[in-house]
């Protein structure tokens, strides 16, 4: 799922590949893991996008295609869910506040999504 990320998910077929029923595959996963096989695979999508509306070249709609999604609107309210903004602003966000001279490793590293719909809500400081 980490490299194929902009394929389909065919839990099905993965299951037969290891020799497990679907469902059992999925509480394994899901144990392991600590999210279902989707959540997870949507999570690598979201890091991907991350990168390229980080890069700038593409619109939201042709990453949100690019990572695999099929629907604007899920990819959308998943990145805003794992990453507390929506893509278009993260999007204008990245263009003004580039990290220019960090290595992308450490890019990587720092604006990775929180999992299991865990982001931080932006609330102001009352001083």
């Amino acid at each position: 799922m980490d490299r194929e990320y902009a394929h389909p998910l065919d839990v099905e077929a993965l299951a037969r590949s290891v020799g497990m029923s679907a469902g059992h595959l999925s509480r394994q996963f899901k144990r392991a893991y600590g999210e279902s096989p989707y959540s997870y695979l949507m999570t690598r999508r979201i890091e991907r996008a991350m990168t390229l509306l980080r890069r700038g070249d593409l619109s939201v709609t042709d990453v949100c295609f690019e990572v695999g999604c099929s629907s604007l609107g899920t990819f959308s309210t998943r990145f805003t869910e794992l990453v507390g903004m929506p893509p278009s602003v993260y999007k204008r966000s990245a263009d003004d506040h580039g990290m220019p001279g960090l290595p992308s490793l450490v890019v990587k590293n720092v604006t990775r999504p929180i999992r299991n719909r865990e982001a931080r809500r932006r609330t102001p400081r009352l001083a």
